[in-house]
This record gives C-alpha cells, sequence and structure tokens, in this order.
C-alpha cells in the first residue's frame, strides 16, 4: 500500500536510540491485518490512487467528495457493492499515514447506501461441493502424481471444511493419524488471528477416505515435513514451496468441470460450504459442524441447515 505507517509530529524528537524498536513496532501494527487483507487493501487502493491521477486529484489525503465520485464511478463500471464496501480500505491508508478517515463522512456513507438500493447488494453465492460432487470429482483425477495429490487437496479439503488459506498452510507436523481418522491442527485461520490454534477431527471415509487419500499423496510425493500441498511442475518434479490458496479455487474449478458442472459456479470455498450442506442434509448437530467448521456464530450454520431443508415438510407439498 501506497500509504505507510509513519512517526507523528509529536514523536520526532524522541532518542534516536528507539529507532529499531519504534521499528519493530511498525511492523507489529501492519500485522494486526491478516496478510491476505493487506494485499487486498493494497490491491483496491491502488485502483483508488490510478482513478485519482487520472481525474488530477489527490488519493492521499482524499477529500470525501473525492472518495463518494470513485465509488460512484466504481458503479458506473460494474462493480458491486460488496466490492466497493471493501474498497473503502482508503480508510485504513488514511489511518496508517495519521490522516483524517474521509470515509466517516455522511456523503460517503450516503453514497454506499444509494449504491445499495439502486443495485442491490445480495451476494451471489458459489455452489456447494456437497458430497456426491466431490466423490465424482475425484474418481476423474488423473493418474500421476498431479491426481494423487488433488484427490487428497479435494477430499481433506471438504472433510475438514477447510478455507482454502488454511488448506494451503497445512505441514505435515499438522496431522496425526488415529484408527478413527485424522487429527489436524490448525495453527492460525481467519477467526484465530491470534494463533491460538485448535485441533479438528477428520472422520475416515468409506467409499473415498481423506486420510488413505493424504497418505498416498506423501508417499508418493516423499514428503515427509513442511508444507503438505506443493505445485509440481511438468517434469513431474514436487516443488519446495507451498500451493497458494488461488491454486486451491483453480484446481476445484477444473475437477467440477471434469465432473460436467459449470466451473464458473464453483470456487475455493465450495469445498467448506459443501460439507456444511452435506453435514446439515444428513442431520448433523449444528454444534457438531462447528466443532469442524470453527464458526464463531450458531446464525452463520443456521443458514446451512435451512438451505439443507428447505423442501423438509414443505407446506406447498401435496397441494397440487
Amino acid at each position: 500500500m501506497s500509504a505507510s505507517l509513519t512517526v507523528n509530529k509529536g514523536a520526532q524528537n524522541l532518542s534516536a536510540d528507539l529507532g529499531p524498536d519504534l521499528a519493530a513496532a511498525v511492523d507489529l501494527a501492519k500485522a494486526e491485518k491478516a496478510l491476505s487483507t493487506r494485499k487486498a487493501y493494497g490491491s483496491d487502493f491502488r485502483l483508488f490512487e490510478v482513478w485519482c491521477k487520472v481525474k488530477g486529484v489527490s488519493a492521499l489525503p482524499a477529500s470525501p467528495e473525492t472518495v463518494a465520485a470513485f465509488l460512484a464511478a466504481e458503479t458506473g463500471n460494474g462493480s458491486k457493492p460488496s466490492t466497493l464496501g471493501r474498497r473503502v480500505a482508503i480508510r485504513y491508508a488514511h489511518k496508517l499515514a495519521h490522516l483524517g478517515t474521509p470515509t466517516d463522512s455522511e456523503a460517503v456513507k450516503a453514497t454506499l447506501r444509494g449504491i445499495r438500493r439502486t443495485v442491490g447488494a445480495a451476494k451471489v453465492r458459489k455452489a456447494p461441493a456437497v458430497a456426491a460432487t466431490v466423490r465424482a470429482m475425484v474418481a476423474l483425477a488423473p493418474e500421476g502424481l498431479k491426481g494423487v495429490r488433488d484427490r487428497a487437496l479435494l477430499l481433506l479439503g471438504f472433510a475438514g471444511a477447510f478455507r482454502r488459506s488454511e488448506l494451503v498452510a497445512l505441514d505435515v507436523a499438522d496431522i496425526a493419524e488415529t484408527e478413527t481418522g485424522l487429527l489436524v491442527t490448525i495453527r492460525r485461520s481467519k477467526t484465530d488471528q491470534d494463533g491460538e490454534g485448535v485441533t479438528i477431527a477428520i472422520a475416515r471415509g468409506d467409499v473415498a477416505c481423506p486420510a488413505r487419500a493424504l497418505r498416498e499423496w506423501l508417499y508418493a510425493s516423499g514428503i515427509e515435513a513442511g508444507p503438505i500441498f506443493r505445485p509440481i511442475n511438468k517434469a513431474a518434479t514436487v516443488s519446495q514451496e507451498r500451493l497458494t490458496d488461488r491454486s486451491v479455487a483453480n484446481i476445484v474449478k477444473a475437477y467440477a468441470e471434469r465432473a460436467g458442472f459449470d466451473a464458473s459456479l464453483f470456487s475455493g470455498h465450495s469445498l467448506r460450504s459443501g460439507f456444511l450442506t452435506s453435514a446439515a442434509a444428513k442431520g448433523a448437530s449444528i454444534f457438531k459442524m462447528m466443532d469442524v467448521s470453527r464458526h464463531k456464530s450458531v446464525d452463520t450454520l443456521r443458514g446451512y441447515v435451512r438451505d439443507a431443508e428447505l423442501f423438509k415438510d414443505h407446506a406447498g407439498a401435496g397441494l397440487l
């Protein structure tokens, strides 16, 4: 992000001995946001900077009128209200630079409200990769290392209701196999920014077993430590690096298409939502679902239960 955390005027006369510690404080302050969030904020602010340069106005500091005009222009370009709400990361840039935040202005807030009323704020939901879908996808995994890796990734991602960032962050040391399944330690997540960590249980499967698929991948790849899921080049050489979360989304889309589904309806989140939708349809306890998904709010999971039971005891059943 172009804006950087700076020392305010009142701190300019502090002893030079504070220099190294103050620099460390700057880095720690930036770390309050997840890396993915900081990247998204940086990308959004760069778009705003480019727009401001074309219009000949200041991006930092920006006036409320400039921000409101930018939001209106982005709406005209087809940006969704949910995207525009995130682009008010302009606020974060101003806070880091010790500047007043133009997004607090009623003019900006009113513009966003007007955009939502005019365009609509309903989010486009991606399709859940439910159990039957995942089984169809992994059944089409090709021979070779990539097929073995992808099968393990899809089955583990589904069975653990993982966010894609959590899935690619897993190391061999985070997995323990038991007679009844896998114990997986998630060291940090979207809802655990302090890194307290949590261990979840993943049950074995009768038709497509995530524990067996993972064991086969680790054996075939020769991975004994470090990242579990890694890129594989055309020469079938396994990288030392870990896959990106974007790679997870691409793999899900690719296998959805292989199985005859519309790939555009699926995303990296489809594995997580698919597990919850499938568990709800099977009548699983919402609290047992939370044990796996680690949701903090019961209300969020109620949506999956409702979706799974839309036609159960339907009031209109048998009327026509």
